[in-house]
């Protein structure tokens, strides 16, 4: 009986490791927070365009999936911010990774989460429907014929 509470006690303590290591992974980005990483942890929707063109970076659309099958972007991925958790190790770690929605609240915690994680991650300062607003007529056209997305 000793040793089965023993053994529980030690089973309790070690699932509880990865929380305490992402307290402490969170709490080593918000100390080291300044200006340099409020800067650099937006883009806009011309920088977006420009860095996906360049090949640098990658937009994730983290929307629930109703509004995705409302509308959504010809281009990017789409992991919704409640599966982040689960899928971030699907996102290439090689571009900058640019979290979306459509203003920005949900982009701004999906960022933070992916920067504890190693990412190179920024939100999209003016969100999805302001990326729309800066694709249309001929930007669009130039962005599909440079990036080759959106068949």
């Amino acid at each position: 009986m000793r040793r089965t509470i023993i053994l529980f006690l030690l089973l309790v303590g070690l699932s509880a490791l990865p929380v305490f290591a992402a307290e402490d992974t969170f709490d080593t980005f918000l100390t080291k927070f300044d200006y340099e990483t409020r800067a650099d942890m937006k883009a806009s929707s011309k920088q977006l365009i420009k860095m996906i063109e360049e090949k640098k970076a990658v937009l994730v659309d983290i929307r629930f999936p109703e509004e995705v099958k409302a509308w959504r972007m010809g281009f990017g991925l789409f992991i919704p911010l409640n599966e982040l958790p689960k899928r971030y190790k699907e996102l290439p770690k090689d571009k900058i990774i640019v979290t979306a929605c459509p203003h920005k609240d949900r982009s701004s915690i999906a960022m933070a989460y992916l920067r504890t994680k190693g990412y190179n991650a920024r939100y999209l300062t003016d969100g999805l429907t302001g990326l729309a607003e800066v694709l249309r007529g001929d930007v669009a056209k130039e962005f599909r014929e440079d990036t080759g997305c959106c068949p």
